[in-house]
């Protein structure tokens, strides 16, 4: 689904990955979760304010971790409490959302938790606009040492940082385990070996174990880490932190299981 524009002053989109024009000089109401990647990418597009799912806040509290990013480019950030709308879903953010965090920026306007996110952005849209430069964001995307007879390992922090090259390798994402998109070939874009996602507190209706059942049907091995164990939005702390928490039919026939850690399910994946 195309980004919606508001009253003109609001952005509602599932996906802060997949924002342009539209977004500048306006508040974003996004389905993604709150870290500092998914931050990056809205400020990026000039928005004027940011709100995003605080995905169970998660391990160091990376759910939010956008909010100190926000407030030191000047730029009031929001987050919606995971089990208050589903995760990905840019409209039930809008819809059903509610407020769970607001940096001191968004505070001062008035932002706060418990508040309906729609409210949220309408006061957000009276902050001045920005005019602070956007630093580079460091694309955290590494290929893991491959030695022969053995498959790649592949750690990103958005599952927006897959390239055509990572069909048949181990893909370790960031991201939230939701389908962005209501296509289920949104799951992942290109047929990996295997996928591995974080369960951001797996959210209103189970929203954020969403990739799960599409990988199924693709024969691709999927999993969650549970919220608390990694870090959300850094693929090597899913890697090397995480915890499993859901499996698909592919993962559990292969040996995953809630509980183990996620690096040794992989390693034993790759043939380390």
């Amino acid at each position: 689904m195309a980004n919606r524009v508001v009253d003109e002053r609001i952005v509602i989109a599932d996906t802060v990955t997949k924002l342009g024009a539209e977004c500048a000089g306006r508040v974003v109401l996004g389905g993604s979760h709150g870290g500092v990647y998914a931050a990056y990418c809205a400020v990026k597009a000039r928005a004027r304010g940011v709100i995003l799912n605080d995905a169970g806040r998660a391990k160091d509290d990376s759910g939010i971790g956008g909010g100190v990013y926000c407030q030191e480019l000047d730029i009031p950030y929001a987050t919606v409490e995971t089990m208050s709308c589903r995760i990905g879903d840019g409209e039930s953010a809008f819809r059903d959302g509610i407020i769970s965090h607001a940096n001191p920026l968004a505070a001062s306007l008035g932002v706060a938790p418990g508040m309906p996110a729609r409210k949220g952005a309408d006061l957000m849209c009276r902050a001045a606009l920005s005019d602070r430069p956007v630093p580079a964001y460091a694309e955290a995307r590494t290929e893991l040492p491959c030695p022969p007879g053995t498959r790649m390992i592949v750690l990103m922090d958005s599952a927006s940082l897959i390239v055509d090259e990572d069909v048949g390798r181990i893909v370790v994402t960031g991201s939230h385990g939701g389908v962005p998109s209501p296509d289920p070939a949104a799951a992942l874009r290109v047929d990996a070996h295997a996928g591995f996602f974080h369960d951001a507190g797996v959210g209103r209706d189970r929203a954020a174990l969403g990739r799960l059942a599409p990988l199924d049907d693709r024969g691709i091995i999927a999993a969650t880490v549970a919220c608390m164990s990694a870090r959300i939005g850094d693929g090597a702390s899913i890697y090397h932190d995480g915890v499993l928490s859901h499996v698909n039919r592919t993962a559990a026939a292969a040996g995953a299981a809630a509980g183990r850690p996620a690096r040794d399910f992989i390693d034993t994946l790759a043939g380390n």
